[in-house]
């Protein structure tokens, strides 16, 4: 803590010694309703003829260093454009008059922004508040179902696991696939070190010719974040706290104790209810304490977040805080600028056994949770312990440190030209510590106690650098970009895993204690260590854009790259892209349209593998027999990048009180990346890493807006979010295949559900259809090609005979996001609804656990929905347990009050809030949890290796999800 105090004491006093020697222009002031005097939060600032520009914050103030002689351009949805011209006046407040025929907001593109009625991207923005409110700690819900095309799911209520988001549907089959992540220009940035309170505003690029600019790293979209900047005129301090209670959202619908007993199951005597026994009220709380100031050069921002967060399952959650500075310096009149940016997380981890959930749904409800001495009931059965024991004896902890520096500095070279330059450094170090103890049945007990330690440290290193022109010359707009970008990153790890412990007393802390030590057998002992090559990034890019008399935008991109991720011969990429917006209102003038345009673009982007080494040999080296290495990947040369080639055609328009777009798209993803048996006779190893996938998307997506104005004193504004998307298997190395395994005791731990066959949809679900119950209790199937023949056999899945077919499809067909929000006075109402439509799940607990079998009922639970058939004795994969899980949900609600202060007391503002998430669902799935399954691991574990392409199983172990409500004060001096 020393070391961060004098950091931050150092950068304030850098701020202020040299903001006594230079000279600037910054303008403050407030921006309101000329109606009502109403606050105006979220109001588009932009200096005319530039690209510099701010946004009023939630009390409507606004900071930005311009030129003396400038003119401000004020907008907002609902409200005629306004123009200021600067003049002497430090200090400009600002009443807007109501006219909802305009609104151009400023759109951040990557290296530069424009307005968005000259974008040629498919591109969507999202301000502080537009976005999700309540007891949000992963910032990737604050923009859940906001933007179309943009999938976001977190399933249950684990605080402890990361959002799942794709833009525009899967585009590789790489697990670790996600949108590029862009913190204030650095790119590869990690949202761990990124408070949700700390964003200001996110960028959204979604097509191929928006992300191109960023090369290989674009064809999973990108997201621009820009933080909180010290926007206040003047010394700020504001103090956020929040307190959230979070419960149990929907129980697994278990016999109790005695339906249990009636229908066959043994008596042990209690009345246990274990879903109760390992959840509780998770209590949590937030406190956020930021600083700010300005004055005629120079800005700060110091945010301190502190979190404490209790998940449902008892001894989950995680305690974090997190600290971030901005500070922000202008000189020489404003043609050269400085920013820098650091941030500090510290979390410490309590993951818990999410396993327990699984054997909460089948443990015996007439089982006590302890025998009369204290200890844990177990009975000797095959997979089911007593899931009170798994969470009371064993440990699973974590630390998670991440630390980033970014500085840059801006020089305006004249009129025309401008210089940027950026450099930035981010590391990040992991933690995990694992101890089973000696008592527990469910791993510890058969190795006298287990214990396991992992520990992995990664650097990132950025340096760009780039040149703007921009010129107006009569009625033609000239943008250009060009640059160039370094970035490296390693990443090294080391992991133990040991056992045979005298005690528990040190858990994981006593690993190098362990007896396997001195067995003399090393297949008990598992150690593993990593270090990563420097894996470099290398790239020059340039776009320009051409404004022709605000009529037709043209845009063009090409960025040159190479990394030595991929093979020798297939390092290098070219990533060009053209776009063009037409305002058809310059053509068409009569229309009643402020605004009306057509887009369309074309770019290329590139995916390379999360994981280094993948085009190498690798070996592995075994203890055993005195040691053996054993080639186990042979290297490929060619391996090269994955290839996205993306078409959309999209329009806005605003008419009336009514604004909207609609983009459709296609794309072709080629090279694809993945790990395939290959001939031993040219390859020993009979594996390799090969270009050998393909697929191809298509989609819609659209967004509408209505502001309803005033009546009354009431305001209401919604926003209305739709998209679909189809993909299908272009290339694969079988032409048929199956993928995703059961994981259950009893029901065919052998059967594949999941067809991969080029030519179809990905995710669709392949097997026999339900009929009827036979005599015997065992179901019988349908025969659906009506040759008189029966085949249903697992093994013949993929036998044109078979009687399998199509049950189904992991992805949803639509989704969907309607914000709605209304102003009354001091008052404001937040609703969100989020829905996705047409996508099913394979409901597991209920395949394992729902017939009634009486050899299985004396030892497990069973499940009964309303879908249950009474006389069925045997589960078998089929279409009775693939269930449509469309739902619609109110994911959000909350209601604020926010007093008006006189400005003269020392109390600036005051609110109070409350939240309620997860009010309530509307689905027909009988699991607990609808959200799609976007990446399945087999075995449901943590540690299992993430499968992409068997998406939509519903495993036992889903952590249930919660409700949460929130109450919250913000106050500001």
């Amino acid at each position: 803590m020393t070391i961060v105090k004098n950091l931050l004491f150092t950068l304030l006093l850098a701020a202020c010694t040299t903001a006594l020697y230079a000279q600037n222009k910054t303008i403050t002031g407030s921006v309101v309703s000329a109606e009502d005097r109403s606050i105006l939060p979220g109001v588009q600032v932009l200096e005319k003829g530039t690209e510099n520009g701010t946004i009023s914050n939630g009390n409507g103030v606004y900071m930005i260093t311009v030129k003396p002689d400038a003119v401000l351009v004020f907008s907002f949805i609902g409200f005629r454009i306004k123009e200021v011209r600067v003049e002497e006046a430090a200090n400009l407040d600002v009443f807007l008059e109501t006219d909802v025929n305009t609104h151009w907001p400023l759109l951040n593109t990557g290296y530069g922004y424009t307005t968005s009625d000259e974008s040629t991207l498919a591109a969507a923005k999202l301000n502080s508040n537009d976005f999700n409110q309540g007891n949000i700690y992963d910032p990737a819900l604050l923009w859940q179902g906001k933007v179309a095309g943009l999938s976001i799911y977190h399933r249950g209520g684990n605080p402890n696991t990361e959002s799942i988001m794709r833009i525009r549907g899967m585009a590789s089959f790489d697990a670790q696939s996600i949108p590029l992540i862009v913190i204030d220009g650095v790119p590869m940035a990690t949202l761990h070190n990124l408070d949700p309170q700390d964003i200001e505003s996110i960028t959204v690029l979604k097509d191929g010719a928006g992300a191109s600019i960023y090369g290989m790293r674009g064809s999973n979209g990108i997201i621009l974040i820009n933080t909180k900047q010290g926007s206040t005129a003047g010394l700020a301090v504001t103090y956020r706290g929040e307190g959230a209670a979070s419960t149990l959202l929907r129980k697994h619908p278990v016999l109790n104790a005695s339906e249990h007993i009636a229908a066959g199951g043994n008596n042990l005597g209690f009345a246990t209810d274990w879903q109760d026994e390992i959840t509780r009220t998770g209590i949590s709380d937030a406190h956020h304490l930021t600083i700010s100031a300005t004055n005629q050069n120079s800005s700060f921002r110091v945010a301190t977040h502190v979190r404490h967060v209790d998940g449902i399952l008892l001894n989950s959650g995680f305690d974090q805080v997190n600290t971030r500075v901005n500070v922000r310096h202008r000189a020489m009149d404003d043609r050269l600028r400085f920013d820098f940016n650091m941030a500090i997380t510290n979390r410490k981890i309590n993951y818990s056994s999410p396993e327990a959930f699984r054997y909460a749904n089948t443990f015996l409800p007439s089982a006590p949770v302890t025998f009369p001495s204290g200890s844990y009931y177990q009975a000797i059965l095959f997979d089911n312990y007593n899931p009170v024991a798994l969470l009371e004896q064993n440990i699973n902890l974590g630390k998670r440190r991440s630390i980033n520096y970014h500085g840059k500095v801006d020089f305006d070279i004249n009129d025309s030209f401008s210089a940027t330059m950026q450099v930035a450094q981010q590391y990040e170090n992991n933690f995990n510590g694992t101890y089973y103890s000696r008592n527990s049945f469910y791993i510890g007990q058969n190795r006298g106690g287990l214990a396991e330690r992992y520990t992995d440290d990664r650097r990132f290193t950025l340096a760009e650098g780039f040149l703007t022109y921009a010129r107006q010359l009569n009625h033609v707009g000239i943008n250009i970009v060009a640059g160039f970008s370094y970035q490296q990153d390693r990443q090294e790890s080391f992991g133990a895993t040991l056992g045979d412990f005298p005690t528990d007393e040190l858990g994981y802390n006593a690993i190098g204690y362990a007896a396997d030590i001195l067995s003399g057998q090393p297949n008990l002992i598992n150690l593993f260590s990593t270090n990563s090559p420097l894996n470099k990034i290398r790239a020059g890019f340039i776009r320009a854009r051409v404004n022709l008399n605000e009529a037709i935008v043209l845009s063009t991109s090409v960025r040159q790259e190479n990394s030595n991720k991929l093979g020798e011969k297939g390092q290098d990429g070219l990533f060009p892209s053209a776009a063009v917006n037409i305002n058809l209102l310059h053509y068409l003038p009569k229309l009643n349209f402020s605004l009306l345009n057509t887009r369309i673009s074309y770019g290329v982007t590139g995916s390379i593998p999360s994981q280094p080494r993948l085009a190498l040999d690798q070996f592995e080296y075994a203890l055993a027999n005195g040691g053996t290495v054993n080639k186990v990947r042979d290297a490929n040369p060619e391996l090269t990048w994955e290839k996205k080639g993306e078409l959309d055609l999209g329009f806005d328009f605003s008419v009336g009180r009514f604004t909207g777009s609609l983009d459709l798209y296609q794309r072709t993803i080629k090279h694809v990346i993945l790990e395939r048996f290959v001939d031993p006779q040219l390859y020993p190893s009979g594996m390799r890493f090969e270009n050998a996938g393909g697929l191809k998307g298509k989609g819609l997506e659209m967004m509408f807006s209505y502001f309803a104005g005033q009546w009354g004193g009431v305001t209401w504004n919604t926003t209305l979010v739709v998209s679909t998307n189809k993909t299908i298997l272009d290339q694969y190395p079988e032409e048929k295949s199956l993928r995703g395994f059961l994981d259950s005791p009893g029901c065919g731990c052998a059967t594949q559900l999941i067809r991969l066959a080029v030519g179809e949809k990905l995710g669709e679900f392949w097997g026999p259809v339900f009929e009827s119950v036979a005599g015997n209790g065992a179901p019988l199937f349908k025969d659906t090609n009506g040759d008189g023949i029966l085949v249903i056999n697992p093994g013949q899945a993929l036998d044109p005979l078979t009687d399998f077919i199509s049950l189904g499809n992991a992805f949803p067909s639509w989704e969907l996001g309607w914000s709605n929000q209304l102003t009354y006075r001091n008052w404001e109402l937040n609703a969100f609804f989020r829905g996705a439509l047409g996508h099913s799940l394979v409901n597991v607990l209920r395949l394992a656990h729902e017939p009634v079998d009486p050899g299985f009922i004396n030892s497990y639970n069973l499940v009964q929905t309303e879908k249950a058939l009474p006389d069925l004795s045997y589960g078998q994969y089929s279409s009775l347990y693939v269930e449509k899980a469309s739902f619609l949900k109110l994911d959000n609600i909350t209601i604020a009050y926010e007093t008006k202060l006189k400005p003269e007391l020392w109390l600036r503002t005051l609110r109070f809030f409350g939240t309620v998430q997860n009010a309530f669902v509307l689905t027909k799935y009988t699991g607990v949890d609808p959200e799609p399954v976007l990446i399945d691991r087999f075995p449901a574990s943590p540690r299992a290796a993430p499968d992409p392409l068997a998406p939509g199983i519903d495993r036992n172990a889903t952590y249930s999800p919660a409700r949460t409500f929130t109450l919250g004060i913000m106050a500001g001096i």
